[in-house]
């Protein structure tokens, strides 16, 4: 009962408080308008572009004018935005989670004045400082990492190509054009503390190399047991070797294992990962974290790589613009961006945006997008689409041209491994550096059909596998 003799009373427990300690209770902080309806009201509208109303079962009614903000700003803009709170707002402001400033009056008098004095603050160059939008079917702010400015792991910027893109997506930052909402998040490396795996677009920072090794300060600056252990894949190992005439301690990386997270750089500042050629950017495409009409979704690869091309990213810009432009024109109503792709199937989300489509493209975490996404008969490609990626339109890659070599090669190349009986599809594709990967899925598939090959899965990834060789699941 520690607490009692403390002098803590749990039957008055705000008793003496020192309320400097901890967060002020959050309903000090409500607007009186939202105090007195809090939990009763009824229902919402969007009345324009980045104009809310709420309206509470007594009748009351508030207006939400939302801003786009920046996550990096000065005291300078702050001292606005309180400002502006003060003048029609009553003090009162509100942040969201995308970085959007919201300012709320009670009345249309209020509002009126308050969307005529927004657009006339800007900086000196010309730019809004407090544009209104955001809402609706539209383009909402980006919300995004931390990038060059103070992370210790990225593989691009965050602030840099934010500002790009939006300054090529603006008009539809302020419209609704689109056929539903469009969400736009970055995250400048693979640990995504950007949410962009649930994005309709999401730009994803990426490593391509693996960490340097400082040896000579990995003991210096390391607790090698963390270094080890923060790697997800198991890549990074304890070693020693003889540097300068002694023996140190130091760890080795196991290259082929590495996914570039940079989670063991975290660890050890003496395994560097940032690189100026391997690191550039992905783009995602599809998810969406509602359930309106079809469940929550996880985005998909759609371009594997772009270079960083500092300092307006122009083909990072141009392909999300790209991809909006092509989803607004054909999607319907209501349709996200990924339910749209779904719809009409990838491969013609690929043939209208004239995004390449390639076997380093995936559509989860583990398997080429290749074999994952053909398991069914309903993913074919078009006859337009057959003049991009070749065969005849409509067809499955069981058609391409199949030689009795290139079968006996594949069983030769089981029979040479004895010390493995499974293998990943892109082991084969090493086998066969002429062929593209279609011709090398047909040659595969010929020799499932013919039983000499079976299908092995783990329930996450996909292999093969000599028939009666081996565990067979």
């Amino acid at each position: 009962m520690a607490f009692i003799s403390s002098g803590y009373n749990p039957e008055k427990p705000m008793e003496n408080r020192n309320s400097d300690i901890g967060p002020r209770k959050y309903d000090e902080y409500f607007p009186e308008v939202i105090k007195n309806n809090f939990g009763k009201w009824l229902y919402h509208e969007i009345l324009e572009p980045g104009v809310l109303m709420h309206v509470a079962e007594s009748g009351d009614k508030v207006y939400t004018v939302r801003c786009g903000g920046a996550r990096t700003t000065g005291v300078q803009n702050i001292r606005e935005i309180c400002d502006i709170a003060d003048k029609y707002c009553k003090g009162k402001v509100r942040f969201t989670t995308r970085n959007n400033v919201e300012f709320m009056v009670d009345n249309e008098e209020d509002l009126k004045a308050l969307k005529a004095d927004l657009p006339t603050r800007k900086f000196p160059a010309g730019s809004f400082k407090f544009p209104i939008g955001g809402t609706g079917a539209g383009i909402s702010n980006i919300v995004h990492t931390q990038g060059w400015i103070h992370c210790h792991t990225p593989a691009t910027d965050a602030s840099g190509p934010v500002k790009c893109v939006m300054d090529e997506m603006f008009a539809d930052f302020q419209n609704h054009r689109l056929p539903a909402p469009v969400r736009i998040s970055l995250a400048c490396c693979l640990n995504m503390c950007g949410a962009v795996h649930c994005s309709d677009i999401g730009i994803v920072g990426i490593h391509r190399k693996p960490p340097m090794i400082d040896n000579a300060w990995v003991d210096q600056l390391c607790e090698i047991p963390l270094a080890v252990a923060s790697c997800p894949l198991a890549a990074v190992r304890p070693t020693k070797m003889e540097l300068d005439g002694k023996k140190i301690n130091t760890v080795a990386i196991k290259n082929e294992r590495c996914m570039y997270c940079g989670n063991c750089y975290t660890m050890c500042p003496a395994l560097p990962i940032s690189d100026g050629e391997g690191d550039g950017i992905c783009i995602m495409v599809g998810g969406k974290v509602s359930n309106r009409i079809s469940r929550p979704k996880f985005s998909k690869v759609v371009i594997s790589y772009i270079p960083n091309e500092t300092p307006r990213w122009p083909t990072l810009t141009q392909q999300v613009r790209k991809i909006v432009e092509v989803y607004a024109a054909n999607a319907n109503k209501y349709e996200r961006l990924g339910e749209w792709a779904e719809r009409i199937g990838w491969e013609r989300f690929f043939e209208m945006t004239g995004i390449e489509f390639s076997s380093r493209v995936i559509d989860d975490f583990r398997d080429p997008a290749y074999y994952t996404w053909r398991q069914t008969t309903q993913f074919k490609f078009s006859e337009s689409g057959a003049e991009i990626y070749g065969g005849q339109g409509g067809e499955s890659a069981e058609r391409a041209e199949v030689t009795e070599d290139d079968k006996q090669k594949v069983l030769n190349y089981f029979a040479e491994k004895t010390n493995k009986t499974k293998f990943y599809f892109n082991d084969f594709l090493d086998l066969f550096p002429e062929k593209s990967s279609r011709d090398v899925k047909a040659v595969l598939s010929a020799l499932v059909k013919e039983e000499k090959l079976v299908y092995w899965s783990s329930g996450s990834t996909t292999m093969y596998n000599l028939k009666g060789v081996g565990k067979v699941g």
